[in-house]
């Protein structure tokens, strides 16, 4: 049986149609109660272990009650559960990509002229001197070519954020993608000027605001979490608002399984970097890689 279907034989057995005053709350209480009887069982086979022979027919009895509710709830807010579960299935691939999934990453400026495109690899030597008022400043040459500001902390007291740069270069790294990196650090620029659109919309100030942003709001996420120091996984609302912060870029086509590899990817850069006060970067955008080399 589909869902489809499913859904509407549940339907023929509701006792409160629409119209109703508890047609709405009482699936979600359903579900609610379901879920507590779901608990319950559980409760008793950790308890009587292989005594509560029963067990696996109640977790189907108490499963199969909350897919009533589930079905029940959807058509009360005129939703269509097959529509839901496909939709369910693509957002939790987009988090987690299947074993054996078919990787179709390329990059975003491969048919634009090679001089509007990212450069495949290049080293950047990053450097932390000290500055004004005896704190540390950040250089960056790429390929050995000067590239941005000086940059300091900003900050009342020093939290390493002058080298966020490198968050930055790992988004080229692992996503394609950095209107910072192609229109500010770069020199000369790998602004697509040939595609004024593109250089519009994907290049232009919008999206550099739009690149910045992520890399402060993670940054702040990040500093709570001891800098990702021992974190295998970002939490998925991070991940969801950058995904919307990012809708109608050419980036949006990144899952978030990718912003998450390249997060983290970033986070050990970072520290390494700070740690050291500055090295090497050798990034790869065909490998999608990019790796720290000492000074």
């Amino acid at each position: 049986m589909n869902l489809t279907d499913y859904q509407e034989q549940a339907q023929a057995t509701d006792q409160l149609p629409a119209g109703d005053p508890n047609a709405l709350i009482v699936p979600l209480l359903g579900m609610a109660g379901e879920v507590g009887s779901l608990l319950a069982e559980y409760k008793k086979y950790l308890r009587d272990k292989d005594a509560h022979m029963l067990f696996p027919q109640q977790v189907a009895e108490e499963l199969g009650d909350i897919l009533w509710y589930l079905a029940n709830t959807a058509t009360k807010f005129d939703l269509d559960l097959a529509a839901i579960a496909t939709d369910n299935l693509a957002k939790t691939r987009d988090r987690w990509l299947p074993a054996g999934h078919a990787d179709r990453y390329r990059l975003f400026d491969d048919d634009f002229p090679a001089e509007e495109q990212l450069p495949r690899s290049f080293s950047v030597e990053i450097t932390d001197r000290v500055g004004a008022k005896g704190k540390g400043r950040i250089t960056l040459t790429i390929d050995g070519v000067p590239a941005g500001d000086l940059l300091q902390d900003n900050a009342y007291d020093e939290d390493g954020y002058r080298f966020h740069d490198v968050f930055h270069l790992t988004n080229v790294a692992k996503l394609g993608w950095s209107p910072v990196v192609r229109g500010k650090l770069l020199r000369p620029s790998r602004k697509r000027r040939s595609a004024p659109d593109v250089d519009e919309v994907e290049d232009g100030g919008r999206a550099i605001v739009i690149d910045e942003a992520i890399v402060a709001y993670v940054w702040e996420y990040a500093r709570r979490h001891r800098f990702l120091d021992g974190v295998t996984t970002v939490d998925y609302p991070v991940l969801k608002t950058i995904r919307q912060l990012t809708g109608g870029l050419e980036v949006a086509a990144r899952s978030l399984h990718d912003w998450e590899e390249a997060i983290l990817a970033g986070y050990r850069i970072f520290r390494e970097v700070r740690a050291r006060k500055g090295g090497v970067l050798a990034v790869d955008l065909r490998a999608r890689s990019i790796d720290l080399w000492p000074v």
